[in-house]
Order: C-alpha cells, then sequence, then structure tokens
C-alpha cells in the first residue's frame, strides 16, 4: 500500500487513522483555497474508485436535484458533445459507472481496475460535474417539457414529457415509494425530507429551467463538494488532477449549504391519507405504520444504539416487535419499510404492518406500543443482545463487492457523516463503539431504558394509516389534462409555434452527430485477453467432492452442499421458490422457528437455500439443475456454523402450519410490490418464455406468472386442509431433494482449510438415494404475445428472440449486437426521444434468447415498433469500427465486473456445477474480441426475424383497449 500522507501542495491533510478490520488507511485531507474535502481510503487493491459528492438541498418537490443530475452529464466545457457520459460507458472498462441523487446529496461515482481507464474517466466527471453546459434542450429532454400529441399540430392535446418526468411516474407507481414519501412529509414537517428530492410528478412541471441554474450555482461548487476515493494509486497524483481540472477554477463560496435539524413535535401526529388502488376488494389493503425521529445519524453511538434497538427489536422473525407483526391478524405482513433508517441527517425508525382494514390503525398502534412497552418493562434476553451486536460485527468485517465495488461501498458507509460534516471514519472504525455497547448491554437496564428513552417517551411520532381508493388515479389524469387544457387556452400562436419549434429544435439536437474524438478511451489494446479463474482445489471426503477457494475473507468462513436437483412432478416444482424461502424461516431439529431463528442470528451470517436451474452450454433443450445450502459465519463459529446447516438439512419440520401461512403473506406482499421497480425484467421473462423449457420454468417461478399463483395459493391457504396440504409437499420436496448426490463448497483462508474441511465433511456424509432420476425439462417452445394490467403510470415493454447457448460461436456476437443496437440507436429513440427511463437490448446466453426491453416508458405501441426499426436500421446500416469497439469494450466490461473475493470463488464453483469452464468462457472472451460487422450482420439476420419475436408488455388497466388492438392477449396481475 502506497504512502497517502504526501499529498499535493494545495491540500492539508487534517487527519490520518488506520482502520485494520477493513484493512485501509483513511487520509482526510482540505483543499486550502475552496476548503474542498478529499477523503482517500488508501487499499492494496487495484480497483480504484472515485467519487464526488455535492450536498443538494432542495426546498420544493419539482425535483431539480433529480433533474440536475441528468442534465449535468449531457455535455461539459471540455467535453462540448450531447452525452459525455452515456458515451464514456462505451468508451471504458470499467467496473462501476453511476450517478445517484439522495435525499440531500448527489453523487458522481466509477470504478476501474484500469489506470488509464480510471483517469480518462476522472477527466470526463470532473468536467461534467463542475463545467456544465446544462443546455436548456437538455434540461427540456431530461426535466420536462410541453409538446403537442402531434409535434407538429397545435390543436392536438398537450402533453408532458421528460426523462425525469417519466422516470417519477414510475417511481411513485409503486405503494412502498408513495408510503415513504407520504411518511416523510410528516414526519418532517419543516426542513428539506418533507420534500420528495426525486420530484413529485405533478410538481415537477414547475420546476423552471431558471431554478436549475441558480441551484447548480450554489450547489454544485468545490467549497460544497466531497472527493472520495479508494485504492492503491497515489494521492498525490489524484490531487493534481482534481488541482488542474477543477479546484484551481474556483475561489471559496461564502454559502454554506446544510440541512436544518428538524424542529420536535410535542405529541404524537396521527394522519390518513390515500393511494391508488384498482383491485375489486379494498377491504383489506391499508398500510398503517408508526414512525419516530431518533438522534443524529453522525453521532456514532447514537447511531450504533440505535442500530441495536432496532436489532433486538426487528432482526427476524424471533425479535419481539416482528414477531408481534408477523403473527397478528390485524395485518397481512410487516410492511416493508420496517426498520431503522440511518440514511439521512437524523435517524428515523419505523414500524407497521400492511394488508390491514381501513379502521385497523388504533388496534395496530396499540399492538406495537404494548410491544416496546413489555420490552420496556421486561428487557431483552442477553443472549440476543449478545447476537445483536454479533450481527453488527459480522457486517463490518465482511468485504463486500458483488452489488458495488467494495471500496464503493466503504465509501457510502462514510458519505452520510461526509455529507453532514460528521467524522468520516467514525462509521468505517467502530469497533471502540462495539467493545463500548458490549459493556452497556451488561446492564439489565440498559435495553430497557433505551426502549424508553428512544421511542415511548418520544414525542416526534407519527402515525400514518395509507388507505386504498379506487378513484385517485382517475383524479389525477382528470387533473392533468384540466392543467394541461388550461396552459393550451392560454397560448398564443406564438406561444404554439414556441413549443413547436423547441421540439424540432430537440429532435434536431438529438439527431445531431457529434465528433466524439475529443473523449477519451480505452481500446481492445487496453483490454486484458485472458480471463483468470481463482484458486481451487478439489478432493474426495467421505466419496463427497470437496471444492476449496483459498482467499482473503477477513475472518469469515462461506460453505455450501450442494445436492444435484431430482425429478420433481410439476406440482412441487411450483413451489420449489417458495419452499426455497420456508426451509431457513422454519424450525428444525425439534426447535420452533423462533428457536432456529435465535441460533441463526447468534452464530452466522444468514442461511441461504436456492435453486439453479440453466441450459447446458451446448444446448438450449438440455438443463442441469442443483439446489444449494449456503451460509457464512465468523471463523469461530464455523462448527457451529456447520451444525445448523446440519439441521436445515437433516431434520427441518414443516409443521408449524400458522408460521407457513405468515411467509406465503409476506412473500406475496413483496411479489406484488415488485411491478414498479422490476417491470422491465419481469416482461423480458414473459416474453422469452416461449423460447425454451428453462424460460418457460422460469416465468413460472419468478416472473408475472408467480404473481398471479401466489395471490391464489395465498387464499387457498386459508382452509387449514389446504394448509396441511402445502405443508407436506413441502416436505416432499425436501425429502427429494436431498437424497441427491452433493458436492461442498468451503471458502476460507489457507490456514484453516484442514480444519474447516473435516468438521464440513463429516457432518455430510451420507449415501444419496440412486433410484431417484436427475432435473429433465421437456422440449417447450411456444409463440408469446400477452399484455399484463396492473396499477402503473408507465409501460414495460419487451421482446425476445430464441437464439443460441454460451459455447455456439455465434453467442459472442450476439451478446455485441446487444450492447452495439442499444449505444447507437435503442438508448436515442427509446430514452432521449420517447421519454423512457431506460431501454436496450441483451443476449441472455444462460437462456439462449436475445431481448430488447423498456423501462418506466410513457409509450407503448412506437417502443415496439422501435424494437423492429433498430434492426431494420442495423441491417440496413454501414457501421463504423469505433461503434462496433464501443460494443465489444461494455461486453468485456461486464465480463470482468467488481466482484468480492468470496462472491467470485461462489462464481466459479457454480460456473463449474453448469459446465460453464474456465476453457468455455476464455473462449466465449476470444470470440468477443474477435467480433466483426460481418458477424454481427449474419446472426441479426439468422435470428432477429419478425416471425420469431415474442412480445410481452406491462401496464396499467387503463391501456386495455390499446394492447388488445395490438393482438396482445390480456392478463391480469
Amino acid at each position: 500500500m502506497s504512502s497517502s500522507s504526501n499529498c499535493h501542495s494545495a491540500f492539508r491533510l487534517i487527519n490520518e487513522q488506520q482502520v485494520p478490520s477493513l484493512k485501509v488507511t483513511v487520509y482526510e485531507y482540505k483543499h486550502e483555497k475552496t476548503g474542498a474535502q478529499h477523503i482517500h481510503l488508501a487499499a492494496d487493491n487495484v480497483e480504484n474508485v472515485f467519487l464526488v459528492a455535492l450536498r443538494t438541498v432542495p426546498e420544493d418537490s419539482t425535483g431539480v436535484a433529480h433533474i440536475l443530475e441528468h442534465t449535468a452529464l449531457c455535455g461539459s466545457k471540455k467535453y462540448p458533445v450531447r452525452d459525455p457520459f452515456f458515451m464514456m460507458t462505451r468508451r471504458s472498462i470499467n467496473t462501476f459507472m453511476n450517478a445517484f441523487t439522495s435525499s440531500d446529496w448527489t453523487a458522481y461515482p466509477f470504478a476501474s481496475q484500469n489506470k488509464k481507464d480510471y483517469f480518462n474517466l476522472l477527466d470526463v466527471y470532473l468536467d461534467a460535474v463542475f463545467f456544465s453546459r446544462l443546455d436548456p434542450l437538455d434540461f427540456a429532454q431530461e426535466g420536462h417539457r410541453l409538446e403537442f400529441a402531434e409535434t407538429e399540430n397545435p390543436e392536438s392535446e398537450l402533453v408532458f414529457k421528460g426523462v425525469v418526468y417519466n422516470e417519477m411516474k414510475g417511481a411513485m407507481s409503486s405503494i412502498s415509494s408513495q408510503l415513504w414519501h407520504t411518511l416523510t412529509k410528516h414526519l418532517f414537517p419543516s426542513n428539506t425530507y418533507h420534500h420528495n428530492s426525486g420530484g413529485e410528478p405533478d410538481c415537477i412541471p414547475d420546476l423552471s429551467y431558471e431554478q436549475l441554474l441558480n441551484f447548480y450555482k450554489t450547489h454544485y461548487h468545490p467549497s460544497n463538494a466531497s472527493f472520495m476515493t479508494y485504492g492503491d494509486i497515489p494521492v498525490i497524483e489524484l490531487q493534481q488532477k482534481f488541482e488542474d481540472q477543477a479546484l484551481s477554477h474556483f475561489e471559496k463560496l461564502d454559502k454554506v449549504i446544510k440541512v436544518d435539524e428538524e424542529k420536535r413535535y410535542y405529541a404524537p401526529l396521527r394522519v390518513e391519507e390515500h393511494y391508488p388502488c384498482n383491485d375489486e376488494d379494498i377491504s383489506e389493503k391499508s398500510h398503517v405504520v408508526l414512525a419516530w425521529l431518533l438522534g443524529k445519524s453522525t453521532n456514532l453511538e447514537d447511531s450504533l444504539r440505535a442500530q441495536l434497538l432496532s436489532s433486538v427489536l426487528m432482526d427476524h422473525s424471533a425479535t419481539p416487535l416482528t414477531h408481534a407483526l408477523e403473527t397478528t391478524d390485524l395485518g397481512s405482513s410487516p410492511s416493508p419499510l420496517c426498520g431503522l433508517d440511518d440514511s439521512q441527517l437524523e435517524l428515523s425508525f419505523v414500524c407497521g404492518l400492511e394488508g390491514c382494514k381501513e379502521k385497523s390503525a388504533d388496534d395496530v398502534e396499540k399492538l406495537i406500543l404494548d410491544c416496546l412497552q413489555k420490552v420496556a418493562d421486561e428487557g431483552i434476553p442477553q443472549e440476543d443482545l449478545e447476537s445483536a451486536l454479533h450481527q453488527l460485527e459480522l457486517h463490518q468485517r465482511e468485504p463486500g463487492g458483488d452489488t458495488y465495488p467494495y471500496g464503493l461501498q466503504l465509501i457510502l458507509t462514510a458519505l452520510n457523516a461526509t455529507t453532514h460534516r460528521g467524522d468520516p471514519v467514525a462509521l468505517l472504525n467502530i469497533d471502540a463503539t462495539l467493545e463500548k455497547l458490549r459493556k452497556d448491554i451488561q446492564d439489565p437496564e440498559f435495553i430497557k431504558q433505551l426502549t424508553q428513552q428512544l421511542l415511548l417517551d418520544n414525542p416526534h411520532r407519527v402515525r400514518l394509516q395509507l388507505t386504498p381508493d379506487q378513484s385517485v388515479n382517475a383524479r389525477k389524469e382528470a387533473a392533468e389534462k384540466l392543467r394541461l387544457q388550461k396552459i393550451k387556452a392560454e397560448l398564443s400562436d406564438d406561444d404554439k409555434q414556441q413549443i413547436i419549434n423547441q421540439s424540432k429544435a430537440l429532435l434536431a439536437r438529438q439527431d445531431q452527430q457529434y465528433d466524439v474524438g475529443a473523449l477519451p478511451k480505452v481500446t481492445l489494446d487496453d483490454v486484458p485477453k485472458e480471463e483468470t479463474a481463482p484458486e481451487r482445489s478439489e478432493e474426495k471426503i467421505n466419496k463427497q467432492p470437496l471444492h476449496f477457494f483459498p482467499t482473503g475473507t477477513n475472518g469469515l468462513v462461506y460453505q455450501a452442499v450442494t445436492y444435484e436437483l431430482p425429478e420433481l412432478s410439476d406440482e412441487l416444482l411450483s413451489i420449489l421458490p417458495l419452499y426455497s424461502t420456508a426451509v431457513t424461516e422454519v424450525g428444525n431439529a425439534g426447535r420452533d422457528y423462533m428457536e432456529v431463528q435465535r441460533v441463526q442470528a447468534k452464530v452466522s451470517g444468514g442461511l441461504g437455500a436456492g435453486a439453479s436451474i440453466r441450459n447446458l452450454v451446448d444446448d438450449i433443450h438440455g438443463v442441469k439443475g442443483v439446489y444449494t445450502y449456503s451460509g457464512k459465519a465468523l471463523n469461530r463459529n464455523q462448527q457451529a456454523l456447520t451444525g445448523l446447516m446440519q439441521d436445515t438439512i437433516s431434520a427441518i419440520r414443516f409443521d408449524e402450519h400458522s408460521r407457513l401461512k405468515e411467509l406465503i403473506a409476506q412473500i406475496r406482499a413483496h411479489k406484488e410490490q415488485s411491478v414498479t421497480g422490476s417491470g422491465h425484467v419481469l416482461a423480458m421473462s414473459a416474453a422469452s418464455a416461449g423460447a425454451c423449457a428453462t424460460a418457460d420454468l422460469s416465468n413460472r417461478l419468478s416472473g408475472l406468472q408467480s404473481i398471479k399463483d401466489i395471490k391464489t395459493l395465498d387464499k387457498k391457504l386459508q382452509d387449514k386442509n389446504e394448509l396441511a396440504n402445502f405443508a407436506e409437499r413441502l416436505q416432499n420436496v425436501h425429502n427429494q431433494i436431498t437424497s441427491m448426490p452433493t458436492e461442498l463448497l468451503l471458502i476460507a483462508e489457507e490456514e484453516n482449510k484442514t480444519a474447516f474441511a473435516r468438521v464440513f465433511a463429516e457432518a455430510f456424509s451420507g449415501e444419496p438415494d440412486k433410484s431417484n432420476k436427475p432435473f429433465t425439462l421437456a422440449k417447450n417452445q411456444y409463440k408469446v404475445e400477452e399484455a399484463w394490467l396492473c396499477n402503473s403510470q408507465v409501460n414495460f415493454c419487451a421482446k425476445a428472440y430464441p437464439t443460441v447457448p454460451l459455447a455456439h460461436a455465434d453467442a459472442a456476437p450476439l451478446v455485441v449486437l446487444g450492447n452495439l443496437l442499444r449505444n447507437a440507436w435503442l438508448h436515442k429513440a427509446i430514452r432521449e426521444q420517447g421519454g423512457a427511463y431506460g431501454g436496450g437490448a441483451s443476449q441472455d446466453n444462460s437462456s439462449a434468447i436475445f431481448r430488447f426491453y423498456s423501462y418506466r416508458d410513457p409509450r407503448l405501441s412506437d417502443t415496439l415498433n422501435d424494437f423492429d426499426k433498430s434492426i431494420a436500421w442495423f441491417l440496413n446500416e454501414n457501421i463504423a469500427w469505433e461503434k462496433i469497439e464501443e460494443a465489444i469494450l461494455g461486453t468485456i466490461s461486464s465480463l470482468d465486473k467488481s466482484e468480492s473475493p468470496a462472491g467470485r470463488a461462489r462464481r466459479e464453483y457454480h460456473s463449474h456445477l453448469h459446465g460453464r469452464t474456465l476453457e468455455v468462457r476464455q473462449n466465449f472472451r476470444e470470440n468477443v474480441l474477435a467480433t466483426d460487422a460481418s458477424a454481427l450482420k449474419r446472426v441479426a439476420e439468422q435470428y432477429l426475424k419478425e416471425e420469431n419475436a415474442n412480445t410481452a408488455v406491462i401496464c396499467d388497466f387503463s391501456k386495455k383497449s390499446l394492447v388488445e388492438e395490438l393482438g396482445l392477449q390480456i392478463k391480469e396481475l
């Protein structure tokens, strides 16, 4: 690790601190001239991360910070091209690249393992943030604008358009989003959190371009910025870039941007509001939540105390508050908002229920307060307090990196304190505070007093009842229509012409070809030609293959038992995902489910279970299925973890029928809420279902059909006989899986291999039942033309074409083709011109399907037509090599994505199980790098034929007549 105390002369070192548990040294610097902050996490890691964060504190719900985040990335002083951000995604081999708007900050992060690529991206990001052009047409495209439904016909209807406008229409279609923003509106009556920083759709059109510019000038200034970096690049090199490319051009800003502390209520507040719901039966669709405002998130001790209290109350089903909420008849399941929110200046704690009757708020409030009073009177068992602290330690120790790069996760952990001018190191180095908490919990009165102080005696409490209303959507649509009619009525002929001129100008700007040569890039010469696999050894212990991956785990052990998936009847196969959820949530070995939850919290970092069913690498109609039970723990708990996994596998019990009923209700609630956030994934799954048997199965088990099925099952399980039958089927699934041949996975530091392997292998040494047959699926292909109706203000569109599996020579050019179509055609047509939040195309090699998709899309039939037009464009276009190279770079970037050491080992293990060997993957990589224009044309002509297309869309009930005209089969969620 290089020394980072040697800083640039424009900076002054403020603080230096080692964090041994994370293997980083944290340096904090101040830029003398502007006051900009630089926090550097020096680590022996070639994956370097950069993030610049600006404190953004909106005073309304027009979405100014969110729209500014989008617009800032549309061209800058040094790079005056229309879309440098998206262009750089194609000219880079980054492992992460994005931008975020939170409630009180906006951040621009990226990560790369290539130093040249890192500094290329740094150059573009610094210019985008501090020297953005903010063209009025980009504001119109990304934020909002008025257009005529028929662009050049002023007699046609007036409509609102804009990427963020449509994004937030989609986001606010989610009930959980509505619940959160309604709650914070009342929990924070006077400061910035009272407003929706993303933007309320009916407020977004109120934002003017001048207001956007003023917000930029005060908020996007180095004096209001925090630069945060991670990795092995010397800090002086980073600061030289910051100084030369940005900071030296600014003077100190005299305005201080900050979040004001919220004024406290003197008595609890009770409110009722409504959300749109088209369901015929709305009698049990209300949400009731209680929320408290606690202390500052920047105070480490206060924050960890609140986390501890939240953990002991709600971490799992055996904790008192979660148990009360899961077992009550007052609602169907705990609210999705349950838990502690530490992402803002002040901590908030929320708990409650969904699926409540309309007049149940008093009863739900009493249930929660009675439970809290019992904790305040009787306390929590010492063992449960120790378990909660164990979970905090485990979370601190575990190297992340599978969702975000590890360094970015650490930066985001410190970002909240940084934003509010607290100690950025404190939340990274919590060992001393954890030790203090260990001493605190030895006092039997500690948790009692904490419950009384933070919750029961805290008057800043809000009770929100959000009830369904079948006419809200209609009223919203009518209000928007009336607003537009009033605007139109007041337009002069010059105003109308100005709207038409803006539409034409925006279209011309979107079609304009820019010289992107000024943008930096990597080339194929910078790309690693070979994939490197993690070190692995395999040996047989008690006749079972054991795969060991020696890797740095920071004191953790990961292990898994994998069974070959057996042949299952359709009846049992249909409940396989439900079994996967239930098997770690029920009792075992004579213990009830609450005892098991306590044991899990005490000894493990969580147990998991799930099936992996994939096509063979060389046959889309061949299939391989495995089932894996996994767990992780601190090294000292490896033997206990093994015992817990053994009890789960050998002594499971599904006889707690009421528990099963609770779990199905929770799964139903989660699935019903997934549409607005994952609608594009669900639409692609539906469109792909007819391509092959595995795609059909995936759609049945986890797609839109599964949402319908879980609703039906949830209703059926009200009958005791049906419930008993369901429990019996779960047990049958378990028995059949655990009688199959096994393989074992162990991931740990090398020095622990011998001891851990012996303990683990001895626990799973049973002989398989050789009479059981392995899992198979019959060939299954059919046409899909579907429209799924639900409550959604936006659409999700998908088309799918059967193609080839991973080992086929055409798989690589198909993946590259997906990137090229997205980059060169679909992004402009669907996002920029169509107004959708996102859209694109991709080849799915695991199911041998090429898919088009759009996300939070105001259009429907036009988007489906654009999918077709992109193919026609490509086949008739002479594609420049530069565009092909960009698509190849994007493909390689996705192959070399960021992973934690344990995550990489797990992926290698499952790749091995499914025949995706290093040799197969290397051959695919070489085919990607060898892709040329002729290969792309050939696969497009061969596979993307209109007669092979399958279509699925998700849209609102109001679009029913439209999709019927398109010839789509109507299905309702």
